[in-house]
């Protein structure tokens, strides 16, 4: 029994950005299964509402926190403002990203830095903004959601190689400056899940045959096969653990 509480999240309070749907939405359902009390976030406050609804009819405690991961100032108020108002982030889950697809001889400068932002510079915003009042409290977990793209790379995805070679590398940093402060910061990089976001290349029998292939598992994950790995990574089992990249993949990234 006592071997399982050290998994109970009960008490503790999460951030997940960008958790409106996909993975993000999928770990904030399965972190309130654990106890966690779930703040959603996106900039869309209607889409954020409906899937807190959802939490909600499954026994879920949840927030509604707006905000734009990429505006530096706008994520500092709102993470401020919540924890003088409702109460400590003891947990954060950095997830927001985006996708743009291209050869790189062709790819948009605008959408180079677009896609940077998103994957990277959200992460430092969001991570700072929290880690701030995390360090006075002595505690606090972080992880970065990375990508199998953090280790191995595929044709037309070369920015976002790089944002997500970029996310590996400051989960590292965090770690390196915030560990000696009480926190553990870690990354989970998940494979080829299906989620709405992926459902053109889920559709693609050419490409799932290739994910098939490549996979040891002869699968596509599916995102709930997240959560554990959540679970451990935001809970007293792994106070011991940080600045690792953790790969759920199927065993992708284990193989030539």
């Amino acid at each position: 029994m006592k071997t399982l509480e050290m998994f109970n999240l009960t008490g503790k309070r999460c951030l997940i950005t960008g958790s409106s749907r996909g993975i993000g939405f999928a770990l904030a359902k399965g972190l309130a299964g654990a106890g966690a009390e779930i703040i959603l976030n996106g900039r869309n406050a209607d889409t954020v509402a409906a899937a807190a609804e959802k939490i909600r009819a499954e026994g879920g405690t949840v927030h509604e926190l707006i905000f734009d991961v990429i505006d530096h100032a706008a994520c500092k108020a709102a993470v401020d403002k919540f924890e003088a108002e409702i109460g400590p982030i003891d947990i954060l889950i950095n997830n927001a990203g985006m996708q743009h697809r291209g050869a790189l001889e062709e790819f948009p400068a605008d959408a180079f830095d677009l896609l940077m932002r998103t994957n990277v510079n959200s992460v430092f915003n969001v991570g700072q903004a929290v880690a701030i009042h995390m360090i006075k409290r002595g505690k606090g977990k972080i992880i970065n959601i990375g990508s199998i793209q953090t280790a191995l790379a595929r044709p037309s995805i070369a920015p976002y190689t790089a944002s997500k070679g970029a996310v590996g590398n400051l989960t590292k940093g965090m770690s390196t400056d915030w560990a000696p402060k009480g926190l553990q910061v870690n990354a989970i990089a998940p494979g080829y899940f299906k989620t709405e976001l992926n459902q053109a290349l889920v559709d693609d029998e050419e490409f799932s045959a290739w994910v098939g292939t490549r996979t040891p598992a002869g699968r596509w994950g599916d995102v709930e096969e997240l959560v554990g790995a959540a679970v451990f990574l935001s809970s007293d089992a792994s106070s011991f653990v940080s600045g690792i990249t953790l790969f759920v993949d199927g065993g992708m990234s284990s193989c030539v």
